[in-house]
């Protein structure tokens, strides 16, 4: 099995973000991240592996194809072809060459690729001796290995640049922050520092007065409740407790703190640990911890649901262009302003995204900020307008938002960013409001084919919003996202009472 370690070494990021510093202190510690990507443009190292590994498989596939083909060989030489090339792709993986390691250049991991090459030929040789004569066989591989290797280079070649790309952009770096300014934060940080393989952008303590300014060069930037709503967090792929595990009062406190946010979160166990808890290890940077909160991200899942978005998204812009076409003239000859309304609105992991809507309000009366929810029979609503909301076809240009991979077909819908419920904020009314944030929010969802769409207006339908949403992530499969694409036209049609 290839290993992935290597692809998560290099600390640096990809989308501007200051982190807060004194005067004349670098804040950043010493993993300096200078840029930051968010979390759900995040690569997971195993799966690029088994991806890069199915186009090794498909480009010999070809190569075998296509020389067969041009060259009239008979069932003996293409028996040569199928073997040298399982051999090649079983080679390739023995001598790691899906590693791709830090400091490993071109022509270094090309020689690593040859050299598994031949190993493999070889092997796929030997095989064959005994039902073939030699002279039969070294003809056909001989017709075979070069455009094979030729094509296995090339790809290497890519696959190469790709992960040095995604390494300089971040998005092969895991992000981390630690609670608790301990020992254990200290060999947490010591091991990373040594393997490169995630950064830790701070550390965040509840004991400030008996907390240094740093641990290890990390900075101390807050304690738990300047976590609650730091900046950096949509950027922080985990959250690692390291207050001991014997002290329990306070871990229960931190946990119960911190269970409010979507972010992943997992304690590092001090070897007091029991045999049941140690069986739910995972790791970062080969420290064992325990998973304490927040969906464990499952990444196959992820590049499949991702997949489903493309794909159906371009189908349905597609198909939809004509109907946009003709909201964007209704809407620009039925009132002055702009086609499209644009609104800041929570995404995955709480990041802030901008949501695109057809405009369905005048302008003057545009709500950014969702203080004022839409009820029926609203005047700020357009002619235009009020078809469109009572259709959801205002949402169409969310599929560009889709397409950038902001949001997903299905998932709990975008809220905007301090939207209120009467005089209070809706996030304020729901102690599990950001889990709904634990995934991509979508064009439709579980809550919305049940009944809820559109203003959560009281504090009830605000609790229905979020169990649905979260009842949703927990089930969440390609099937169950069909079946709510399947759903969401009916129930649209079929319910004429929901304000829109």
């Amino acid at each position: 099995m290839p290993s992935a370690a290597n692809l998560q070494r290099e600390p640096t990021v990809s989308q501007p973000l200051p982190v807060a510093a004194p005067s004349g202190a670098d804040r950043r510690g010493p993993f300096r991240p200078e840029r930051l990507t968010p979390a759900r443009e995040r690569l997971h190292g195993r799966l690029l592996a088994r991806l890069f590994q199915a186009g090794d498989a498909a480009a010999v596939c070809a190569t075998s194809v296509l020389v067969a083909i041009f060259s009239g060989a008979g069932l003996a030489a293409v028996a040569a072809f199928v073997a040298s090339g399982l051999a090649v792709l079983a080679s390739l993986g023995i001598f790691k060459a899906y590693d791709f390691g830090r400091r490993e250049g071109l022509g270094r991991h090309l020689a690593r690729v040859a050299i598994a090459f031949g190993v493999g030929q070889a092997a796929g040789f030997f095989a064959l001796a005994p039902s073939s004569t030699l002279t039969e066989l070294a003809q056909a591989i001989g017709l075979w290995a070069l455009p094979a290797f030729a094509g296995l280079a090339l790809l290497h070649a890519i696959w190469w640049s790709a992960v040095r790309r995604w390494r300089a952009n971040g998005r092969l770096v895991p992000n981390i922050v630690i609670v608790g300014a301990t020992g254990a934060a200290e060999r947490l940080i010591d091991a990373v520092l040594a393997s490169r393989e995630v950064n830790v952008l701070g550390v965040f303590d509840d004991r400030l007065g008996r907390a240094p300014g740093a641990v290890r060069g990390v900075p101390v930037l807050g304690d738990t409740r300047a976590l609650l709503d730091h900046r950096i967090m949509p950027y922080v792929d985990r959250i690692v407790i390291t207050v001991p595990s014997r002290a329990r009062t306070r871990v229960r406190e931190v946990i119960e703190r911190l269970r409010v946010l979507p972010n992943e979160i997992s304690l590092l166990l001090d070897g007091e640990a029991s045999t049941d808890e140690a069986a739910a290890i995972s790791r970062v940077a080969d420290v064992p911890l325990a998973h304490i909160s927040g969906p464990p991200m499952d990444h196959a899942r992820a590049f499949v649901k991702r997949a489903q978005d493309i794909v159906v998204g371009v189908i349905a812009l597609i198909l939809g262009a004509p109907v946009m076409l003709a909201i964007a003239l209704a809407v620009r000859l039925d009132s002055p302003g702009p086609i499209l309304f644009r609104q800041r609105r929570h995404g995955f992991n709480n990041e802030e995204i901008v949501v695109w809507k057809f405009r369905s309000m005048r302008v003057a009366d545009q709500d950014l900020k969702a203080a004022r929810q839409v009820s029926a029979e609203d005047d700020r609503v357009t002619r235009v307008g009020r078809i469109i909301r009572r259709t959801s076809l205002d949402e169409l240009p969310q599929l560009l938002n889709v397409l950038k991979g902001e949001m997903s077909l299905v998932g709990p819908r975008p809220h905007a960013i301090g939207m209120m419920t009467g005089d209070v904020e809706s996030a304020r009314l729901v102690a599990e409001y950001a889990h709904r944030h634990r995934m991509k929010p979508g064009m439709t969802g579980w809550a919305a084919i049940h009944g809820s769409r559109g203003p959560v207006d009281t504090a009830d339908s605000v609790r229905r919003r979020v169990a649905l949403d979260v009842e949703y992530i927990e089930r969440q499969s390609f099937w169950l996202d069909l079946y709510i694409m399947a759903m969401t036209l009916p129930c649209l049609l079929g319910d004429t009472k929901a304000v829109r």
